[in-house]
């Protein structure tokens, strides 16, 4: 079957970057060659700064943003550890099946989808845990939620922070912040495709860690004689074979949203956003998610009362080749889900399916 040409404005992936794309017809190099070990060490350098942190344990693990969830917990927490989670979404609730399965005593602290965390009851949720996980951008809900309540209640916890959504669309600062461990995934506002999970650890945190992990292939002691605090050092440990066509293609596209600054990118993922939120509303259209607290990267929006979620977002895919997202959990049917993120962050690609929209729903 022959693949077609979409505009994908779901959750993610995203449309890549075209640098993105183009780097990953470069020529491949091995996992150990030089001039690859450079692009990698280079790539640390520039995730540092869209995270806004000098860790020097900063790379892009060999697997998707879920595995950066899953090395971030695995790392730090085991049986008896007592973890909270602040859950307003579907990744929040991913939270405490990962932390649950490292025998940590979990405490979820539950908020109502479409709003932001409440740092005042996640704090009060446990007067000494040894980590506090929250969601930056819940993909699930369009919210965004602030971190620095958090981080300035923690105590001598340590605060893992999920950017999946957040970096490469909003600011993210984590060292202003004084977040510890934070991760996110390529295929979203970084406009990569689907593939590394770009991952930060502090030193505070790396102190903490445990010295022998569950998970051998998530190993962040085995992981940083490869890469991260490895940089400089004069010499590698070889631990797996790196997908080096993405961390090249990875590369690009953090060089693309360097290279036109990154405030710059930010304000025009605020552009888009605004211009589609109220495009939206002029359709008659309501937004799912908190006013105040909406993610300008990705927008929710309920479906009107009568309409076939699927149906339309069916005829979307086939007869404009574009992609929105549906809800997730309750909200799966109830819900859009339209990302623009990255290469998408664009006013064009604003009226490309604010235009689909009226035209299917009749408007």
């Amino acid at each position: 079957m022959p693949l077609r040409s979409r505009t994908l404005l779901g959750p993610g992936p995203s449309n890549p970057y075209p640098e993105a794309t183009v780097a990953l017809g470069y020529p491949l190099l091995g996992h150990l060659d030089p001039l690859f070990l450079q692009v990698l060490d280079e790539t640390s350098d520039r995730l540092r700064t869209i995270f806004g942190t000098a860790n020097r344990r900063t790379l892009p693990l060999s697997a998707t943003g879920s595995a950066g969830m899953e090395a971030a917990f695995v790392n730090t927490v085991g049986p008896g550890d007592v973890v909270v989670v602040a859950v307003n979404g579907l990744f929040g609730q991913r939270m405490v099946d990962v932390a649950s399965r490292c025998g940590a005593e979990v405490i979820a602290v539950e908020h109502e989808w479409g709003q932001p965390v409440d740092a005042s009851r996640v704090l009060a949720a446990h007067p000494a845990p040894k980590l506090i996980a929250a969601v930056h951008a819940e993909t699930s809900t369009g919210v965004r939620s602030d971190l620095t309540p958090l981080a300035e209640g923690k105590g001598d916890a340590l605060l893992l922070a999920d950017c999946v959504t957040s970096l490469g669309g909003i600011p993210v600062l984590l060292d202003e912040w004084g977040v510890d461990l934070a991760y996110s995934g390529s295929q979203k506002c970084l406009g990569v495709a689907p593939g590394l999970a770009p991952f930060t650890i502090s030193d505070r945190a790396w102190e903490r860690r445990i010295e022998k992990p569950q998970s051998w292939y998530l190993d962040l002691g085995m992981l940083g004689g490869y890469a991260g605090e490895a940089a400089g050092s004069g010499g590698r440990t070889y631990h797996h074979t790196a997908p080096t066509g993405m961390v090249v293609s990875l590369h690009a596209g953090l060089g693309r949203i360097l290279d036109e600054g990154l405030e710059a990118v930010h304000a025009r993922h605020e552009e888009a956003g605004r211009l589609l939120h109220e495009g939206l509303e002029a359709l008659g259209l309501e937004l799912f998610a908190a006013d105040g607290y909406r993610l300008p990267e990705l927008t929710t929006v309920k479906v009107p009362d009568g309409v076939d979620s699927a149906a339309v977002r069916k005829e979307l895919l086939e007869r404009y080749d574009l992609e929105i997202g549906g809800g997730v959990g309750a909200y799966a049917a109830t819900v859009w889900r339209i990302g623009l993120m990255g290469q998408n962050a664009r006013p064009d690609t604003v009226a490309l399916v604010l235009a689909a929209l009226k035209e299917v729903l009749g408007r």
